[in-house]
């Protein structure tokens, strides 16, 4: 059964953190020079193998004390928030075009790229603390895997309508304060369980 308090918890700190990331930026450029459904395509797939190796390593940590989960995920949410807030801005980085249009060699250089730079991102990292922390691999995964790809869409498709608009600084503030947030309460219930 999903929890759609947990799928909407972990949709908005996923969303948040990814919308500052690079693979957003990456997104974007591929979709201002292909067609946006192919890019799409290979986007959405990397993005939902990441989120299951994620989902998956977050389920082994759950057969550990519960209150070692809660301080060691507090300690990684807290050392999220901290990346995020030390973040320099990220500049678009070249992407290789592929040599025609086809669907398979977009789709294919879109899945590339997000399987290649997302591997060990900060966002798959706390997916896996996400599914430690609630125990619930499903509406984590679902709640994950919805966040980032509709960060990629957004990416794609209207990306730098949105940077103009939602300063990239103010988005990046807003999802390190939740993970704080998120790290803190986490620490208070390994203290406190």
């Amino acid at each position: 059964m999903i929890s759609l308090t947990v799928t909407a918890l972990v949709f908005g700190v996923v969303f948040l953190a990814e919308l500052p990331d690079k693979t957003a930026l990456a997104g974007l450029v591929l979709g201002t020079r292909y067609r946006a459904s192919y890019v799409f395509a290979g986007v959405a797939a990397a993005f939902a193998l990441h989120v299951a190796l994620a989902v998956a390593a977050g389920s082994v940590l759950t057969l550990l004390p519960q209150q070692l989960v809660h301080a060691l995920t507090g300690v990684l949410f807290l050392g999220g928030a901290a990346v995020l807030l030390m973040k320099k801005g990220e500049d678009e980085e070249e992407v290789r075009r592929p040599e025609n249009q086809s669907f398979l060699k977009v789709a294919g250089a879109g899945f590339m790229l997000i399987l290649v730079a997302e591997f060990g991102d900060l966002t798959q990292i706390m997916t896996a603390n996400l599914a430690a922390r609630y125990d619930d691999p499903l509406s984590v995964g679902l709640g994950a895997v919805l966040a980032l790809w509709a960060v990629a869409g957004l990416g794609i498709v209207g990306g730098k309508a949105l940077m103009k608009r939602v300063p990239l600084a103010l988005i990046t503030k807003v999802a390190a304060l939740l993970m704080l947030a998120l790290g803190v309460w986490s620490l208070w219930e390994a203290v406190t369980g």
